[in-house]
């Protein structure tokens, strides 16, 4: 398992690194299929495609707090998944995690 998570962490790393990062990162894993990659591919892919998808509707609040607090959350989602990633660790991120696993099951 250890040896998974080696191989995986570099590619699961690139897959924070922008959205241009996480489509990268699924080129890298296609042949390998790393599950640990896999994880933080699918977790990665989730947390930008919610901040593309919502944050166009969040833009039509026109009110600081509201897309304060929405692009907030966003960044805590990025930095949970990204230092689990770092660590070696497959951690759901808060709240949605479980979803993007379901949602992106065939990455």
């Amino acid at each position: 398992m250890e040896n998974n998570i080696e191989q995986g962490k570099q590619t699961a790393i690139i897959s924070y690194l922008t959205f241009i990062g996480t489509v990268i990162a699924i080129f890298m894993n296609n042949e390998t299929k790393n599950n640990f990659a896999s994880f933080h591919i699918r977790q990665s892919l989730g947390i930008f495609v919610s901040w593309f998808a919502l944050g166009y509707f969040v833009s039509y609040f026109d009110n600081w707090g509201v897309s304060s607090g929405f692009y907030l959350f966003i960044f805590i989602l990025w930095i949970y998944g990204f230092v689990g990633a770092i660590q070696g660790e497959q951690k759901l991120v808060p709240i949605v995690g479980e979803f993007f696993q379901k949602l992106f099951k065939n990455l």
